[in-house]
């Protein structure tokens, strides 16, 4: 855990707040729908499909692939000592996308389809920001 984390921390509001507390204990939480069963990403406490509140927190693979990348030259504000670094939109198995970044890999390295898993920085006490690092071969 970093001692002194300067960067922005996520609001975490009754909607997110189970999705956070999972991070923290590092679980990857995304709702789930039990009408239609689809599973949605940001939480929300309704389903954007089908609009039903019959939703349901469940733990994900926390495996997916990446989606869409870009490296940022140009910090946003607190991300100047990280310059040049990435954001993704990563793919989960479960289909939804979230945004994150790929540590544990070089920016260049980071391609569209590539396999990767989430993996837990926790920068505060009572903050824990899931990532994704490349799949790691098992043999």
């Amino acid at each position: 855990m970093t001692t002194e984390y300067k960067k922005p921390l996520p609001y975490i509001h009754a909607e997110t707040r189970a999705y956070w507390e999972g991070a923290k204990a590092h679980e990857l939480l995304l709702r789930k729908c039990r009408a239609c069963g689809r599973y949605h990403f940001y939480p929300r406490d309704f389903c954007p499909s089908c609009f039903s509140f019959d939703v349901e927190w469940v733990k994900a693979s926390g495996r997916g692939t990446v989606y869409s990348v870009t490296v940022c030259h140009r910090p946003a504000q607190g991300f100047g000592k990280d310059v040049p670094y990435n954001i993704v939109l990563v793919e989960l198995e479960e289909g939804v996308r979230m945004m994150s970044t790929v540590v544990e890999c070089a920016n260049d390295d980071i391609l569209i389809g590539m396999a990767v898993e989430v993996v837990y920085d926790d920068v505060t006490p009572e903050v824990t920001l899931p990532k994704f690092r490349p799949v790691r071969k098992t043999h």
